[in-house]
């Protein structure tokens, strides 16, 4: 598409592809049409990059397999950076301190414990530090249209328009330094539904409703949005950054012109490194362009760390919590930020280079048979099986690799029943972006447990499927219809990934 011309920019050292290597990566990612057998390859998928299986908690946990020795330090330095448990200021550790004064959690490893998905709270009394909830309200009129807003409207289109809430932020913090006010306590409303299937079968799904308790800083106001965030598993996420934009945009149908019922659409969003539009591909709602943007985020909202490209050393304080912003912090001394550039340069090379496990059991007849269903189902109309990802001058382990994520990275409109009525950039309240299904199989082997989609409701990968609506109703009424057997094989199939 012509308005999409500058999402194309590489901001990676990108080769250029010859017209014949892109006729031939073509080829290789075409869907598979022969089930009998697995496809070549396939075990692998994060091709080079990809790891050998654990049947330990440390699965996601490993540098990728092509990695040069030589930055195996790095790899290391930023793993111990990501643990870091951040100290409150002043501190003697000066290497250390900064955190908040509010915040989520004081390290990325709390959230992404083992490098893989966050949890629901075991009940009132546990805290929530791998589940919050983002905050916005609508517009006003008279709010001064932003960098990306006017870029959209450049293109003719009408932003859906919101700002952080002004006493809360971008998101609410249920944590606070000594002599801060935490923001609140995350709370459900739980509804159970019983989901009759064919065969005889049934299945429970479980719909929250979220909320804000213990409020700190005064009441939410009407126009108030929340929407929960779980955190997701970390693995293959240089690979994903890799896969060339025109790639991604080329899958995009956002008036359905096919009439397949699916009509994903590319999220934009402005960079704050490149100070320009790009491709949002990392989030929920794929509201970052890079790995080392989202790694920055995620420093200033969910610790109160500030680096060179959030600044601000208060984190997501707003100018209504004075004492938030008045209080001590950890900015100032020779690293400049609370985490300097060097650091953040450290975390983003680990989470680059998480590796992606090996599959299991892929030549499988039960395997073999649930990915028929899945592809007959029509999942991998969102869920793109294969990519190649650019060729990139240093980054050996994200190069020219055929890889399997099983994602588009577009939005999709997920129905009423996921909808969190919240926009996002392009992302309407009904719209997420498909997440990579890669290494979804071993979730309860790395997190102890099964929690899946936005906000952890689904204790199940049958759960997940079934809370599919919107353009995916139609694959949830196929597996609804199922045979037993076929049903119980498509998940051995996604099990396998």
């Amino acid at each position: 598409m012509a308005e999409d011309a500058g999402l194309v920019l590489p901001y990676l050292n990108e080769v250029p592809r010859s017209s014949a290597e892109a006729e031939r990566i073509a080829g290789v990612v075409a869907p598979a049409t022969d089930f009998s057998a697995p496809e070549k390859f396939e075990q692998n998928g994060a091709g080079a990059a990809t790891v050998r299986a654990r049947s330990d908690a440390d699965a996601f946990s490993m540098s990728s397999a092509n990695m040069p020795f030589e930055r195996e330090l790095d790899f290391k330095v930023g793993n111990g950076l990501f643990k870091k448990l951040w100290v409150s200021s002043p501190s003697s550790t000066l290497a250390s301190d900064g955190l908040g004064p509010l915040y989520n959690a004081r390290s990325c490893q709390r959230c992404h414990l083992k490098d893989g998905r966050g949890h629901l709270p075991a009940g009132p009394e546990d805290d929530a530090t791998s589940l919050f909830l983002r905050i916005s309200v609508p517009a006003a009129p008279e709010d001064d249209v932003s960098d990306i807003e006017s870029f959209l409207l450049s293109r003719g289109e009408e932003p859906l328009r919101v700002r952080p809430h002004p006493s809360y932020g971008g998101q609410m913090q249920d944590f606070g330094v000594a002599g801060q006010t935490a923001e609140y306590r995350i709370v459900a409303d739980w509804e159970e539904e019983d989901i009759a299937l064919n065969g005889g079968e049934s299945i429970t799904l479980r719909n929250p409703n979220w909320g804000a308790t213990d409020l700190g800083y005064g009441p939410l106001g009407p126009d108030t949005m929340l929407s929960p965030r779980l955190a997701p598993q970390m693995i293959g996420l240089g690979l994903l950054e890799a896969i060339p934009a025109e790639d991604i945009l080329a899958l995009a149908d956002e008036a359905d012109a096919d009439g397949d019922g699916i009509s994903g659409k590319p999220q934009i969003v402005w960079s704050f490194e490149e100070d320009r539009p790009m491709l949002g591909r990392f989030g929920w709602k794929a509201g970052a362009p890079s790995v080392r943007e989202q790694s920055a985020a995620a420093f200033a909202g969910d610790i109160g760390i500030s680096s060179p490209l959030f600044p601000s050393p208060w984190g997501d304080c707003t100018e209504a919590q004075a004492a938030c912003r008045n209080a001590p912090h950890g900015d100032g001394d020779e690293r400049g930020t609370e985490i300097d550039a060097e650091g953040l340069d450290l975390v983003t090379f680990y989470s680059r280079n998480l590796g992606v496990p090996e599959r299991r059991d892929v030549a499988e007849p039960a395997v073999l048979n649930g990915k028929r269903v899945f592809y007959e189902a029509g999942c991998t109309s969102c869920h793109q099986p294969k990519f190649v990802t650019a060729r990139l001058e240093d980054q050996p382990e994200q190069s020219f690799q055929l890889i399997w994520p099983y994602t588009d990275l577009l939005l999709h409109d997920m129905g009423e029943g996921l909808a969190d009525n919240r926009p996002e950039g392009r992302a309407n309240g009904r719209e997420w972006k498909t997440p990579p299904l890669w290494g979804i199989g071993l979730t309860r082997q790395v997190s102890g447990h099964e929690a899946y989609l936005h906000d952890g409701r689904a204790g199940s990968l049958l759960e997940a499927v079934l809370w599919h609506g919107g353009e995916a109703e139609a694959a949830r009424e196929h597996v609804v219809a199922l045979e037993p057997e076929d049903r119980a094989d498509l998940i051995a199939f996604l099990e396998s990934l």
